[in-house]
């Protein structure tokens, strides 16, 4: 069915069956085609709109278009060809429509053929167009943006898993679910499935795919399908009881756009129901004159129809008109010309910023989020590109990268609270946990098998990981099977499809990522290089004892304590008399002979006496301090590293050991570049060990957490070398987006804080570190330790050593009243200790067999 309006200055609207009378041919400034789906709400919006558009053509610009409508099945895109190219025998400027891309991709080749502008109702429209199809224009806004829009209200509700349910057409699989899918990778979540549904799917296989949705754990749905496919689906999930507490339905701008246009007996089976749709402002009065209009004639011309407020695609239509008329304002501008002019097309329209970008209209910046409550929906808000959402729009609108602080949603089922966007597992349909049963380190992985074939589980990581779930806020049963293959590669791999999460000393690595996710990592990070040890013989080993400023200081108040009792003794024995040289030599044999010998009773002086004392006591404690650190130090064995980097590998060539199974060997030979023949592997602490002994290998490659448990298995033969590489440690992994991972990271944390985690590691894997506490170096002495010894003996010399002085001094007259008093006291004294000297030697002298012959000071006794 073709429709030809034309507008004239006499008579406003007229049907015009013919080409036109000529009276009004003078008045036409344009032919324009249409191609619109009648049958549906969108095209009777568009073609409503255009005649509005013609109409306001003649009240403001003075100008008249012919409107050439040609009315088609969308469902069937050849008629949209077919009415194309009548509309090219019209001999028309430019065609409107059609709004899948199915149809403009038959009608593109024929208008560009012919020179005709095309504009595109589809939202979907491919880059590689503008080569191919010059004169096809996207007449609707790029709503990819719609689906960044998507990705954070997933976001804002911290939901990880979502399925996507859309039409299985071409352009709208390939078109628009890569940029749902990116867009969700960007915060973080998955989409779990894609459900393509047909067009003409029947009840029985909607109720099938629902179904099959239903025993899934997700309930997070995106919908985004064309509106009747979306009014079958909704009511086919309400008679399944999926429109009820704990699931979340989002639906796309092609269903929420056309939502004020649903009969209330409809809308009631899409309660709950959140939706991105298309913004334009209906604030202005060109807005309103509009709407005014648009609802007086849609009534008229659509009584079937309950609601006859305008939407996105009615000012879309609106628009395009305009855009044309602008295009041809001034002259009968045809093919090339008239598309260059569109395509400078620049003003402010009625469904916003017209104006093209690479033959597309500039992308949409903002959506509304609308919930649907009741007989209609709720505005909950605004969400815009690069700014996030907001419940207002202007110049006082505060952002917020979440929805949470915009109205309340009332989800399905009518509770005011936020659904958890999945489901608990059932002890009919419990978590697969797959693990190692393989692994060389039963610390922290035991698989054993009873008479019956039955598994038993046990170790570190398996004890973990049953604390984790236990602190998990609801039921989660699980089931760990035995995965029997040596490859952890492989184990990881049959996530979501044999196992559901993977428990074990699985090593957290990047190359993983592209399958599973990860939990936080609940042991040490890292991997430590391990070499053969070696026995430390040092010949100057006997001065470690002290440290070097302990030395410097016994040296220094030996000397000064020998030089204070040379000083006193030298003028009662002539041995210690002579050239300076000599002297010099005297005092520092008498200095250490002090130091080692006890017989003081040949010193000629109390005050020497009285130092040498003190300082034997001294070197006393000094000596046997000594010996018993030397002691301790010489009987512990000292290990050293028979290679000390990776460097030296590398040179010598030497052949290195890595974890069985493990991620290893692509980052010795990628990373650390080891020849891929110098690598081998081994799965287990006993199997390093024969490889070292057979000299197979120089050196292993071992996770900080393994490595560990086997240096304590052998710590007095091998030792850790060089730095410690950063690579991850041991963690849970899950499919990737898994809905638990979160829970089980809380959970996880709470292990790790209330000390489990600790308790754990000392069950399985502390005793055997107790090995590497015998490897501690004792420390050198200080002199810190012998701090108050040494004020004291050198508080002595220095005491005697100021009275000698002073007894000498006293000998010389001319002193003052208080200094001789002063001398006078010291000289008493000085007195004193003379007359006991010289009773000593009367009483040595009696034995001597020479009577006549002086005592002599025998040095050796000093």
């Amino acid at each position: 069915m073709a429709v030809v309006l034309l507008l004239t200055p006499s008579s406003g609207i007229a049907a015009d069956r013919s080409s036109g009378t000529k009276g009004n041919q003078q008045h036409v400034n344009g032919v324009v085609g249409a191609i619109v789906d009648t049958s549906s709400r969108i095209g009777k919006e568009e073609r409503v709109a255009m005649e509005i558009a013609r109409e306001d053509l003649y009240r403001y610009s003075n100008q008249t278009l012919i409107l050439h409508v040609k009315d088609t099945d969308q469902r069937k895109p050849i008629r949209a060809a077919l009415a194309g190219m009548d509309l090219i025998n019209t001999q028309v400027q430019a065609i409107l429509g059609p709004q899948t891309w199915e149809e403009v991709s038959l009608i593109a080749d024929i208008c560009t053929k012919n020179q005709i502008p095309i504009f595109s109702f589809a939202d979907t429209t491919p880059e590689w167009t503008t080569e191919k199809w010059p004169f096809l224009l996207g007449a609707s806004h790029d709503n990819f943006a719609q689906m960044k829009a998507i990705a954070a209200v997933v976001q804002s509700w911290n939901w990880h898993q979502v399925t996507v349910i859309h039409e299985d057409v071409g352009s709208w699989t390939n078109g628009v679910m890569p940029y749902l899918h990116d867009s969700l990778r960007e915060i973080g979540a998955e989409v779990s499935q894609f459900v393509g549904l047909s067009s003409f799917a029947s009840s029985d296989s909607l109720s099938r795919e629902l179904k099959n949705l239903k025993r899934e754990q997700c309930r997070v749905f995106v919908v985004h399908l064309s509106l009747p496919l979306a009014v079958r689906l909704f009511e086919m999930a309400k008679k399944l009881k999926m429109m009820e507490k704990d699931y979340v339905w989002i639906t796309t701008h092609h269903i929420t756009s056309l939502v004020h246009s649903i009969d209330a007996s409809i809308i009631s089976s899409m309660q709950g129901i959140v939706g991105v749709k298309s913004y334009f402002s209906e604030t202005g009065t060109r807005f309103q004159d509009f709407s005014s209009r648009f609802r007086k004639r849609f009534r008229r011309e659509n009584p079937e129809e309950e609601n006859n407020e305008p939407g996105i695609y009615a000012v879309q239509a609106y628009d395009a008109i305009w855009t044309i008329a602008r295009a041809l304002k001034g002259s009968n501008r045809r093919n090339q010309e008239l598309l260059e002019k569109v395509l400078q097309t620049d003003f402010q329209g009625l469904s916003g910023k017209v104006q093209f970008n690479n033959h597309k209209m500039a992308p949409t910046q903002m959506f509304q989020i609308i919930n649907v409550v009741g007989k209609s929906y709720r505005e909950l808000g605004f969400w815009s590109s690069g700014l996030g959402f907001s419940e207002t729009i202007g110049k006082h609108a505060t952002y917020s990268p979440l929805m949470n602080d915009l109205e309340q949603v009332l989800w399905p089922g009518g509770p005011r609270y936020t659904p958890r966007g999945w489901t608990e597992l059932t002890r009919e349909k419990p978590l697969l946990v797959g693990v190692p049963a393989k692994s060389g380190y039963k610390e922290y992985v035991k698989v054993e098998y009873d008479r019956s074939g039955n598994a038993s589980f046990d170790g570190l990581a398996i004890e973990i990981f049953n604390a984790t779930v236990r602190r998990l806020p609801f039921y989660l049963p699980y089931e760990f099977v035995a995965f029997n293959d040596i490859s952890y590669d492989n184990l990881v791999g049959q996530i979501g499809k044999k196992f559901d999460a993977v428990v074990g000393d699985v090593a957290i690595v990047a190359s993983r990522y592209s399958h599973v996710e990860f939990s936080l990592p609940f042991s040490e990070t890292g991997l430590m290089l391990v070499v053969p040890a070696r026995s430390s013989n040092k010949a100057w080993s006997f001065i470690k004892p002290f440290t070097k400023s302990m030395w410097a200081s016994i040296t220094v108040i030996t000397i000064y304590n020998g030089f204070v009792v040379w000083l006193i003794e030298r003028h009662a024995h002539p041995e210690l008399r002579g050239s300076m040289l000599h002297q010099i030599g005297i005092m520092l044999w008498l200095s250490f002979n002090t130091l080692f010998s006890l017989q003081g009773g040949k010193l000629h002086s109390n005050l020497s006496r009285m130092s040498v004392v003190v300082w034997l006591f001294v070197a006393l404690v000094v000596i046997q301090t000594y010996t018993a650190n030397l002691t301790s130090m010489l009987t512990v064995q000292r290990l050293e590293p028979t290679v000390t980097s990776v460097e030296e590998l590398l040179k010598s060539n030497a052949a290195v050991g890595y974890c069985s199974g493990s991620y290893l060997e692509n980052y010795l030979v990628e990373v650390l570049r080891f020849p891929r023949n110098n690598v081998k592997h081994y799965g287990s602490a006993e199997e390093y060990a024969q490889a070292f002994n057979k000299k197979e290998i120089a050196a292993a490659f071992i996770g900080t957490p393994l490595a560990k448990i086997f240096l304590a298995k052998f710590c007095k033969k091998f030792i850790a070398a060089g730095p410690t590489f950063n690579i991850g440690g041991f963690g849970f992994a899950f499919p990737r987006g898994s809905p638990l991972l979160a829970s089980i990271n809380e959970a996880l944390l709470k292990v790790s804080e209330n000390g489990t985690l600790v308790q754990l590691e000392n069950n399985f894997i502390g005793a055997l570190q107790k090995c590497q506490d015998k490897e501690e170096e004792n420390p050198s002495l200080s002199p810190n330790g012998f701090r108050a010894l040494f004020i004291i003996t050198v508080g002595t010399s220095t005491i005697a050593l100021v009275i000698y002085i002073f007894c000498i001094a006293s000998s010389f007259s001319g002193l003052t009243t208080i200094r001789g008093l002063m001398f006078i006291i010291i000289k008493h004294w000085c007195y004193q200790s003379k007359r006991f000297s010289r009773r000593v030697s009367n009483v040595e002298s009696l034995g001597n067999s020479s009577p006549q012959h002086a005592p002599n000071l025998q040095l050796s006794q000093v």
